[in-house]
């Protein structure tokens, strides 16, 4: 588009625009610099008005990797994503990837193709009811059949997208609406004020109620939730955390949201979490919820637990509260803005003999952690993410896939920044990595990217490292290859007696793959082969995949089995380094 014409779009004056320029002068005008999407028929005439507008289109090999790509550059960089599909099988394959960030409170609108408006329900070539079945994972959707109504939708999606808890929105554009021509005044279709809640909002009583039970706490824990970095509350909460001397716990998807190396963190919780971590909630008398929903991996049986703890949960969404752990008080807002309100009524305090408490525990668990035992010949997982992180500093934007690495990621990958984990929390979507760090590494093309899978889960898109070559992207690939689906094993060896029931899988050779798509790879089954694969990948501006060949019948320790109480943990034995299967 021309220079007078983007002028014109911004302005109150209005245009006459086709239905197809109207999408990307709202995208533009929405300040969109990239989108990550697929052409067919029912959304070919935006792809032929793409030309005039200076937006980048990433093609992706598959839907859902369009979807997962808008997820991971909204999670890296704090903005909305966007993804585009044709009708029919474009727009159902966007499905995993909408559910995703529906789970996870990431901020995306995927805009799809639909057939004519003249032929909608007679089953017409691809189409579908996408806004039908996309309803129950979308924060909103729409069905546009009217040129001079896709601007006003299109912005109402991003302010939807973006407000109160983050979510997925989907707007789908019929063909004909496409192709007709409308007026275009991009600030005459600005949406309503966001409206919070009517439940958010927390009287004085409430405050005091909270400041009262936190400065009477004498073994409080501050449990950090996703919600801290989605409201950009990290230096509120490292001043509660400071100032009243509490430790601070955080989900998988609230790493980074507490620097790890802070003397008051004490790491991640929940399922795969650490020991200790777990047992001081469990002997805790307070907790502070802050932006999390109580997820059933952090709590496990709900009967048993924090039991002699008061509650605490400061959350943007009600629906949350008292949905799955009753609490005492509850602050219903933006977490910065709460922790702001909150923290004048708390001054200075110590809890000295808690976190001597909490110090001490620490010790059984570091004698049985397998970064610290030597080396025996065998390459684990824990060695190859432990050195990764060395090796980056810490500093590495780091998007995994899901399953047994994911966990070891998070256990020995130690994050110190927001928006550095970058991970399928709440729906654990296999293949969810290659193509979320594409998203991570466009939408933050400074920062180094570093994708860490699995063999099983790499399987599921590794066709978008078709996509990292043609865009020519400077992303780095760990494959942590162990040839089973390594949760699915885990959980068989210890509640199936083992009965390994498809989960050995047969992978292609990693690296031979990445050199058909001229990315350059290595293959490492050696501890001592590991610093100077990361050090050959981090010394060129190209992709890079390594292939870690790593001890087949590993398991992630600690683990708490499902209908367990949360300090009922599989602990890793005393003697780890025990034969395997391959040693007998």
């Amino acid at each position: 588009m021309s220079k007078s014409s983007q002028n014109d779009s911004a302005s109150s004056n209005p245009t006459r625009l086709t239905g197809a320029e109207i999408i990307w002068a709202t995208l533009e005008g929405e300040g969109v610099r990239d989108v990550f999407g697929y052409p067919g028929g029912a959304i070919l005439p935006v792809y032929d008005a793409m030309r005039k507008f200076p937006i980048r289109h990433i093609l992706v090999r598959h839907e859902q990797g369009a979807a997962h790509m808008a997820d991971g550059y909204a999670r890296a960089s704090g903005r909305v994503g966007v993804a585009m599909a044709t009708s029919g099988p474009g727009a159902t394959n966007m499905v995993t990837g909408l559910a995703t960030a529906f789970m996870d409170s990431v901020p995306i609108v995927c805009i799809t193709g639909q057939v004519p408006s003249k032929v909608l329900g007679t089953d017409a070539f691809q189409e579908v009811d996408i806004t039908g079945i996309t309803l129950p994972i979308t924060k909103h959707n729409y069905l546009v059949t009217r040129a001079e109504d896709i601007a006003p939708a299109l912005r109402e999606a991003f302010l939807i997208a973006k407000s109160g808890r983050p979510g997925p929105v989907l707007v789908d554009i019929t063909k004909d609406a496409q192709q007709s021509m409308a007026d275009y005044d991009f600030e005459a279709a600005a949406p309503k004020a966001y409206r919070p809640h009517p439940m958010r909002g927390h009287n004085a009583d409430s405050i005091t109620d909270a400041a009262r039970l936190i400065r009477e706490a004498k073994r409080p824990i501050i449990l950090a939730g996703h919600g801290v970095i989605q409201s950009d509350a990290i230096e509120q909460l490292r001043t509660l955390a400071e100032r009243m001397q509490i430790p601070v716990a955080c989900t998988l998807l609230g790493l980074g949201g507490f620097p790890a190396s802070h003397e008051l963190s004490l790491g991640m919780m929940g399922m795969h979490g650490e020991a200790w971590v777990n047992e001081a909630i469990q002997k805790a008398d307070l907790l502070i919820a802050c932006g999390m929903r109580f997820d059933d991996r952090v709590t496990g049986t709900l009967t048993t637990y924090a039991p002699n703890a008061k509650k605490i949960h400061i959350e943007i969404d009600p629906a949350e509260i008292n949905k799955n752990v009753k609490v005492d008080v509850a602050l219903i807002g933006d977490l910065k803005q709460v922790l702001e309100i909150l923290l004048p009524n708390l001054s200075r305090h110590s809890n000295s003999p808690w976190l001597r408490e909490i110090t001490e525990s620490k010790g059984e668990s570091a004698v049985r952690d397998i970064k610290n035992l030597p080396d025996n010949g065998h390459l684990y997982a824990a060695h190859v993410i432990n050195d990764l992180w060395n090796a980056t500093d810490g500093k590495a934007i780091v998007v995994t896939d899901v399953g047994q690495h994911q966990m070891w990621e998070a256990q020995y990958y130690k994050h110190d920044a927001p928006r550095t984990l970058i991970t399928s929390g709440g729906l654990g979507t296999m293949g969810f990595a290659l193509p979320a760090a594409i998203g991570a590494k466009i939408g933050c093309p400074e920062k180094e990217v570093w994708v860490i899978a699995g063999d099983g889960g790499f399987q599921m898109t590794a066709p978008e490292l078709s996509t990292i070559a043609q865009e020519q992207l400077d992303i780095n690939i760990a494959i942590i290859n162990n040839g089973f689906l390594g949760m699915i094993r885990q959980w068989q060896e210890f509640i199936y007696e083992k009965n390994y029931a498809s989960s050995p899988i047969l992978s292609p050779d990693f690296v031979k793959l990445a050199d058909a798509h001229g990315i350059a790879g290595a293959t490492v089954s050696k501890r001592s082969e590991v610093i100077p694969a990361v050090n050959a990948a981090r010394g060129t501006s190209e992709p890079f995949l390594i292939n870690f060949l790593v001890e087949k019948e590993d398991a992630v320790y600690p683990m708490v089995a499902v209908g367990s109480a949360l300090h009922e943990m599989i602990r890793r034995p005393d003697n780890p380094m025990i034969e395997t299967a391959e040693d007998a």
